[in-house]
């Protein structure tokens, strides 16, 4: 399988199932579909009013070679690894701690419904959020690494606790031999001197929330009262980003059908000085007026491509800044199994309610036919961690025949859920964007060269 497009001055062709991403000339390029399925004067025959029968050897050849060095025309080997996936031990790396359920902002497209995830207010005692340490060290196995997200509503509403389990996570570090990797993602209302000074001690990450230029912004993350946050907001997220010092942290945003032009957010946000900027595409019931549409993809696709023009012609200037999801590893990337499904929603990563109730994830959050245990008794509902286990993109057809495949894993599965009630589905209007930012990520990596 191969996928090619066009980007700037680049010709790029991608071979799905070696990984190999080649910048050809405009004969390979345009022969390159046929040169696998027709003989050579065949292709001579289809292309001798184009190209000249020499220009038309050489690119054959050139393919040609590609494909014995198996970088190009390569068949899948993929799905021969899917038997050892399924029976792989289940291994818990890592935990969204849903600290609080309760918000001090009240965004129009939360899913959570302002923090109470179909339930009602609450906050996680520090009792569970121990049991919670204790059950990801258990449940971890021989793994060493793991991930702690603090999460909401607004985590920071319920800061003593997030200090205290840290403070025990530290202290079974030197217990166990595991090592903690703590997140938060805060909309910044509760941020003081002093928190952000614990916060950058303590977090590996942080992700903070704003969507980008105030209007935007104030239009769909007002307080309780109506009033916009983004005054209150950005010089604290400043302020904490200054005294960070170069670690890791995001500013992240989501945008809507009411701002299609979500580029002018992204460029809205690095010129406010920050370098680490992710935009995600708000995913919603299509009756909300706020949501993306169908015809919207259009129109979103070009945005992408000019926010990748834009960086790129910043980076040749040398003022280049992060934009999530237009970085990407060519090189590494993820190990097989990564490829294969993802996020791990459901086997490696768990959400935790504040009573302790263990979810698929965070946006699995309060639906019943979602609980699959708690952090006393563990993961008690195997039928449906079989399921998730089960979930990878040989199991949704849509995704056997997708260039982009390995790229997104098979997409999100609660997205999938929502829109079709099952995981085994896709969202495919998700999947339209996903594959013009792969598009626009590999096409700056070309340009660049």
């Amino acid at each position: 399988m191969i996928h090619k497009f066009k980007f700037e001055n680049s010709n790029v062709v991608m071979d799905i199932h070696s990984g190999s991403i080649h910048i050809l000339d405009d004969v390979a390029y345009e022969i390159v579909d046929d040169v696998s399925v027709l003989s050579q004067d065949a292709v001579i025959q289809k292309y001798k009013n184009v190209f000249t029968e020499d220009e038309i050897k050489e690119a054959i050849e050139e393919l040609t070679l590609l494909k014995n060095e198996e970088m190009l025309y390569t068949s899948d080997t993929y799905e021969d690894f899917v038997p050892a996936f399924l029976e792989r031990e289940p291994v818990v790396k890592a935990l969204c701690l849903h600290v609080a359920h309760d918000c001090n902002l009240a965004c129009k497209y939360c899913f959570a419904g302002e923090g109470e995830y179909h339930g009602d207010r609450s906050m996680m005692s520090l009792e569970v959020g121990q049991k919670a340490i204790d059950f990801i060290i258990e449940n971890s196995k021989h793994r060493t690494n793991i991930e702690i997200d603090f999460f909401g509503g607004e985590p920071l509403m319920n800061f003593d606790v997030v200090k205290g389990v840290v403070d025990y996570a530290r202290l079974r570090e030197k217990e166990t031999g595991k090592n903690f990797r703590f997140t938060m993602t805060t909309n910044g209302v509760l941020l003081s001197d002093e928190i952000i000074d614990y916060l950058n001690e303590n977090m590996h990450n942080v992700v903070l929330s704003l969507d980008g230029r105030p209007e935007v912004n104030d239009r769909m993350r007002p307080s309780p009262n109506g009033k916009g946050s983004y005054e209150i907001i950005l010089p604290k997220f400043k302020r904490l980003v200054e005294k960070r010092k170069g670690k890791q942290y995001y500013v992240r945003g989501t945008f809507t059908h009411h701002n299609l032009d979500f580029a002018e957010d992204v460029k809205h946000m690095a010129e406010a000085g920050f370098n680490e900027v992710s935009v995600e595409p708000v995913v919603a019931p299509a009756n909300m007026p706020y949501a993306l549409q169908e015809e919207d993809v259009q129109a979103i696709c070009k945005e992408y491509e000019g926010l990748a023009k834009h960086m790129l012609s910043l980076t040749k200037q040398g003022k280049s800044f992060n934009f999530f999801h237009f970085m990407i590893d060519l090189e590494g990337g993820p190990c097989v199994h990564k490829r294969l499904a993802g996020c791990g929603s459901g086997t490696e990563y768990l959400a935790v309610t504040p009573n302790g109730d263990l979810y698929p994830c965070h946006q699995f959050v309060g639906l019943p036919e979602f609980k699959m245990g708690d952090v006393v008794q563990g993961v008690k509902n195997l039928s449906l961690r079989e399921k998730f286990e089960k979930c990878n993109v040989y199991s949704k057809d849509e995704c056997k025949k997708c260039w982009a495949k390995f790229y997104c894993s098979g997409g999100c599965a609660a997205n999938s859920y929502n829109f079709h009630g099952d995981i085994h589905s896709v969202y495919t209007i998700g999947c339209e964007l996903q594959k013009k930012r792969i598009e626009c990520a590999i096409g700056i990596k070309a340009e660049l060269l």
